[in-house]
């Protein structure tokens, strides 16, 4: 553990995955965090109704590029529906816990994942059943 971050944080941080922008995204989620200064763009592919590509762009802190990546991770191969579900407590269990002071960065991946849900739904004006 480094300054309360779990090995899995370390790891997301130094090792990314799934960073870029999907140039032809269907959806985009734009989220920030004035407080602490985070922005995190999540970007998302979708094919029949599944995440078939997620990335992200993040500008911040250690664990805002590490729940960005997690957040990815989760998502991808999921339906729609499945991804409005994925939650701010489940990009921190995944992680193996964030300190308290950085959970809102988990807030910020989780949201900008729906962002990018409900940014695809509006464009292609689809209802989720």
């Amino acid at each position: 553990m480094t300054d309360g971050y779990s090995e899995k944080v370390m790891d997301h941080f130094a090792n990314p995955r799934n960073v870029g922008e999907i140039k032809d995204a269907d959806g985009i989620g734009k989220v920030g965090n004035p407080t602490c200064g985070d922005v995190m763009w999540i970007y998302i592919k979708v094919k029949d109704n599944i995440l078939e590509d997620v990335k992200f762009k993040t500008f911040g802190c250690g664990a805002a590029i590490a729940t960005s990546s997690m957040i990815t991770e989760l998502a991808k191969g999921k339906t729609l529906e499945e991804g409005l579900k994925i939650s701010r407590g489940n990009v921190a269990e995944a992680l193996d816990g964030l300190p308290q002071v950085k959970l809102h960065c988990s807030n910020l991946a989780a949201d900008g994942l729906h962002a990018a849900i409900k940014d695809y739904l509006e464009k292609t004006g689809k209802k989720l059943s």
